[in-house]
């Protein structure tokens, strides 16, 4: 009798933390309620105009293109927004010398820099379901231009060699085929990194980016958790 009430209370115990861990799963994948996101933009930054079907093309593919395979979701992403996005510099832009926009920001303008389609590319590929741990937004040199760039990178695995999503080509390549681009340093919501000559090495936390910091802290006015975990 000890044992069938022991393994009853097992049992009840095993279903209720599957329900609180479906409940909780059912939480996070709500974070995302674009309704709230629209009504908030549109107070933060005036009529979407345009921009509002481009957030709604934005929502339908993350919804439509989320059980693909990690290779599929990065190819559309990255087309996506180097279709969506024409290339403006900042100063012309937002009239700063230096300014990272958030997804939406840069989907109602319909442009940005190129951290605006790497920082757009890394959330929606979170949201997606790709970990962080396999995206970095990497700085870069781009040699053949001489001036500095950002692509979104992704690591299969810890030690693969990563894939590069970049805002100058659709075509997503090995970085050992991007000999144009030289790194220097990497981050993403977990970390940051040293790519260059010193080696990838985790060396700090994001808290040192004020600019992402600042991404953050629109993002969670715009009605998104600051770094969305699914």
């Amino acid at each position: 009798m000890a044992i069938t009430w022991l393994l009853k209370t097992t049992v009840r115990r095993a279903c209720l933390a599957l329900m609180l861990g479906g409940l909780l799963l059912g939480s996070l994948h709500a974070d995302w309620d674009f309704a709230e996101i629209s009504r908030k933009s549109q107070a933060l930054y005036g009529p979407l105009g345009a921009g509002k079907a481009r957030i709604d093309a934005w929502q339908n593919l993350m919804a439509t293109h989320g059980q693909g395979t990690e290779l599929q979701r990065l190819e559309v992403v990255n087309l996506f927004f180097n279709q969506q996005l024409r290339y403006v510099e900042d100063i012309d832009l937002w009239h700063e010398v230096d300014y990272w926009a958030t997804p939406i920001q840069a989907l109602i303008k319909g442009a940005g820099d190129c951290e605006d389609y790497a920082i757009a590319k890394y959330f929606s590929l979170r949201r997606m379901g790709i970990p962080a741990e396999k995206l970095r937004i990497t700085y870069v040199k781009a040699l053949r231009q001489n001036r500095a760039h950002m692509v979104l990178t992704y690591y299969s695995s810890p030690q693969a060699q990563p894939l590069v999503l970049d805002s100058l080509m659709d075509a997503i390549k090995p970085a050992s085929q991007r000999t144009d681009l030289l790194p220097v340093y990497a981050f993403n919501g977990e970390g940051l990194w040293l790519t260059g000559a010193a080696g990838n090495k985790k060396v700090g936390d994001t808290k040192r980016l004020s600019r992402w910091q600042d991404v953050l802290k629109k993002m969670q006015a715009e009605g998104f958790p600051a770094e969305p975990v699914y």
